[in-house]
């Protein structure tokens, strides 16, 4: 069935991934009921590495064990997911398009499109005849994997027992990875896609190698639209003023786990290039936070310039 319509599955998934967010789209618009947003994305992945996997029954190793590390990841954060949401009550990312169909739209589009891209790889293996064996690649790649994956866990685990620690309320988490990064679960997210690419490559051949862009556009997407930007616009809106959130941001990475003392030692052009300290991500730090930073002389004043 699948390769009657194409011999990469590229136009199934597309036309699967459409109709299953647009499903949810519908619910969420009608019954302004936003809970199940990234439980629907997650779940998406699974249905698109299953499906492929099956229809082209060909069982390879390379191909049974890349979608079962999807299916565990869309698992494990689609019931994180869920179970948070239900916690919290609502999804904050909404509250200026639960009432704007368009800008509702605009993010099922995209979560359309994330979907779709990042499963490029797994997709392009399922749909291929070729099996060479077991290459460095594979295991480069399932190790990055599982690092990624172990990374992204114990972050998600560490800031959901951080919050909800009555003691903390009103602080920001910085225990655990949360020390040596400030969003380190995105840097699990990133590396293990990017494991799966590796993974992928010993079958790739011409234009089939274009499937890097899967792990290209999730973090394109968690460095500059919908991940670091929004949680770094949203911490600097609580905390800008707090003289040792001030401290935390300076010392601390925004996505690969430094030694905060080796982190903040580092001249600012090192970190713009090597660990992604963008501009993007202080231009909502308060200004009079931001002035105190610049010419704070007293305990430690040098340490907190916003580098």
């Amino acid at each position: 069935m699948g390769t009657v319509i194409d011999s990469h599955f590229l136009a199934l998934t597309a036309i699967v991934t459409i109709g299953y967010q647009f499903v949810f789209f519908v619910i969420t618009a009608l019954l302004k009921f936003d809970k199940i947003t990234d439980f629907a994305g997650s779940t998406n992945f699974i249905i698109l590495a299953i499906l492929t996997l099956v229809l082209k029954s060909a069982w390879y190793f390379r191909q049974v064990i890349l979608s079962l590390l999807v299916v565990l990841w869309g698992l494990r954060l689609g019931l994180f997911l869920l179970f948070r949401i239900l916690q919290w009550g609502e999804d904050r990312r909404f509250d200026d398009k639960r009432d704007n169909l368009g800008k509702l739209a605009v993010f099922w589009t995209l979560q359309a499109v994330w979907v779709w891209t990042v499963s490029l790889p797994v997709t392009v293996v399922n749909a291929s005849d070729r099996n060479p064996f077991l290459q460095t690649e594979d295991v480069v790649g399932w190790i990055m994997w599982c690092v990624g994956f172990i990374i992204e866990v114990t972050a998600d685990l560490q800031k959901l027992s951080f919050k909800r620690s009555p003691e903390n309320r009103g602080k920001w988490c910085d225990v655990g990875l949360w020390r040596y990064s400030r969003h380190p679960n995105y840097f699990g997210e990133i590396l293990l896609w990017w494991g799966i690419f590796v993974a992928s490559a010993p079958i790739l051949k011409g234009a089939e190698w274009l499937v890097i862009f899967g792990p290209i556009f999730v973090t394109l997407l968690l460095l500059f639209v919908s991940g670091i930007p929004l949680l770094e616009e949203s911490a600097d809106k609580k905390y800008g003023n707090v003289e040792a959130y001030r401290i935390y941001k300076r010392r601390t990475s925004p996505l690969i786990p430094v030694l905060p003392s080796v982190y903040g030692s580092l001249p600012s052009w090192c970190k713009t290039f090597f660990l992604f300290e963008f501009p993007l991500y202080n231009r909502n730090l308060p200004q009079e936070g931001l002035n105190w930073c610049r010419t704070s002389k007293g305990q430690g004043g040098d340490a907190l310039k916003m580098g």
